[in-house]
């Protein structure tokens, strides 16, 4: 099919920076371009330009042949080009139906917001979509996640778009969720609709893509055919490197144990009986399926949640009383939360500010804060940790979803922990910076700190971990150790299943079916059970 979408020499400046960099792009009709580069590439930029959100200073966009004049995100909607974003746009108090027509609401003849018009309409696109289940009357906080992602595509679907932007639609989804997107993303290929989709999961490009264009640092390096280049080709044109091993792990000799939990149980019943054990200058990871009770672990060891029965022992004290996570810092505990954005930053401070959170009592016990020195200190993590900024005075809001992952580290570096929990550490962004965090993760533990590993990705828990102790339905129900025969995905997989936990690497079920292919069609680490 022809080029719907052109784009000419786009070029965007950020104050210190520049985000695109002469930038050429087009769209077919009926195809999936994908956009690929490591955060802070200038994907999400190059969207947002395309979809009036920013107005680049350089550059033309046409559409179908006809120059665009994009001020706004209304004005490309008007033009048909929609977006689906990561992080929904949706009213949680809302229904469905007044989600989609958000101040586009159908009047009558009274002026009077006309409900069962609208609702009409809204089971039409969401029928477009085979989402019949979905009530148009339910309110939006009820649905699944799975749900309103679908119905942000029947919002998008209400504009009668040539081009949809999908902008890391997967981040939040499990396995089973993300097949029924793509089953929608045909569709709309089918139908003529042109997708610019924003990923760095490259695993799902076979499946959707049709071209691919990669960006550095805010240049155009290349545009291909899916399927010409291969994985490495891919990730060396992103970071501008050979890339021969993505999990960096050097084996170290632990020493004593620095945290122990023996029969740990929260009030809610989620975490039932936990006994685990972390040593200095080692990985432990926490391995399960969605609901398995990982995440609530960790927040019982930092003293989020308050613990029902058992023992936890920090640096060989017994924790006694009310834990708390001022406590549990003040002993030399950090935890990088699953959620940065609401947990784990402040996002309208600065990266001075958010670096220094928890550490300004160490460098400055008096309480009198010497500026300089709090610059200077957080100028070393900028520069340890690349954190791509032009100074550490710049709101976290404004960086990249990998670069506000290294602010968080460097908040709790800052403060010299003993023991870090990473909750979902690599979750949103891409090759390059995970590459950058496992390195990281390795240099800590080979200087003795103890980490504890929560992944959703069994991968990189496997390529991380020296133990991995397997949870499902709140409690332990095996330990793999590297080296042993049964750590490896298939095994640890079907263990998360409870399919031949314990047992080593036979993998088999009672019905003779292979716990792998088990593995894979319950939707993997993400999916539920």
């Amino acid at each position: 099919m022809g080029i719907v979408l052109e784009a000419k020499g786009i070029s965007k400046y950020f104050p210190a920076m520049k985000a695109l960099d002469h930038i050429d792009f087009d769209l077919r009709a009926g195809e999936v371009h994908i956009l690929l580069g490591e955060n802070g590439a200038g994907k999400s930029t190059l969207a947002k330009c395309l979809l009036g959100a920013y107005v680049p200073e350089e550059g033309e966009i046409f559409l179908k042949g006809e120059k665009l004049h994009l001020n706004s995100a209304k004005d490309a909607l008007e033009k048909g080009i929609a977006a689906v974003y990561q992080e929904f746009t949706l009213v949680p108090y809302l229904t469905v139906a007044q989600n989609i027509f958000l101040n586009r609401e159908f009047k009558n003849k009274l002026g009077l917001i006309d409900h069962r018009a609208m609702e009409h309409k809204a089971k039409e696109y969401l029928h477009t979509l085979n989402c019949d289940y979905i009530n148009v009357k339910s309110v939006v906080k009820k649905l699944s996640v799975a749900e309103q992602q679908m119905v942000e595509i029947a919002k998008a679907l209400s504009f009668n778009p040539k081009i949809i932007v999908f902008d890391e639609p997967t981040a939040t989804l499990s396995e089973r969720e993300i097949d029924s997107l793509f089953v929608q993303i045909h569709k709309l290929k089918a139908e003529g609709i042109g997708i610019i989709y924003v990923s760095h999961r490259m695993q799902e490009f076979s499946q959707i893509g049709d071209r691919i264009t990669v960006l550095r640092d805010g240049r155009k390096i290349s545009t291909v055919d899916v399927g010409e280049k291969t994985d490495e080709d891919l990730v060396k044109m992103m970071v501008g490197r050979d890339v021969t091993s993505v999990y960096v792990r050097n084996q170290n000799q632990p020493a004593e144990e620095v945290l122990e939990t023996e029969d740990l149980c929260d009030r809610s019943g989620r975490v039932k009986g936990v006994t685990i054990s972390v040593r200095k200058g080692e990985i432990v990871g926490l391995a399960g399926l969605v609901g398995a009770g990982r995440t609530e672990t960790a927040r019982l060891i930092f003293g989020i949640d308050p613990v029902k029965s058992g023992r936890l022992k920090v640096k060989g004290q017994e924790i006694n009383g009310r834990n708390t996570p001022l406590r549990m810092v003040r002993m030399g505990m950090g935890m990088v939360c699953e959620d940065r954005k609401q947990q784990g930053l402040a996002l309208k401070d600065s990266v001075a500010w958010n670096i220094m959170a928890v550490s300004l009592k160490r460098y400055f016990p008096k309480g009198i804060i010497n500026n300089k020195k709090m610059i200077e200190i957080c100028k070393d993590y900028r520069k340890s940790l690349r954190i791509a900024t032009p100074n550490v005075y710049k709101q976290c809001k404004y960086l990249s979803g990998g670069n506000q992952q290294k602010v968080v580290l460097a908040k709790w570096l800052s403060n010299q922990p003993e023991i870090l929990i990473f909750d979902e550490p690599t979750r949103g962004i891409d090759i390059g910076a995970k590459m950058e965090i496992y390195t990281l993760m390795d240099r800590l533990a080979g200087e003795g700190k103890a980490i504890l590993l929560i992944s959703s990705e069994l991968p990189e828990i496997i390529g991380m971990s020296d133990r991995i102790y397997v949870m499902a339905e709140g409690s332990i129900t095996a330990e793999c150790v590297r080296g042993e025969e049964n750590f490896n995905q298939e095994s640890i997989g079907a263990m998360m299943l409870g399919i031949s936990a314990g047992r080593p690497a036979a993998c088999v079920s009672a019905d003779g079916e292979d716990a792998g292919a088990a593995f894979q069609e319950s939707g993997g680490v993400n999916g539920e059970k």
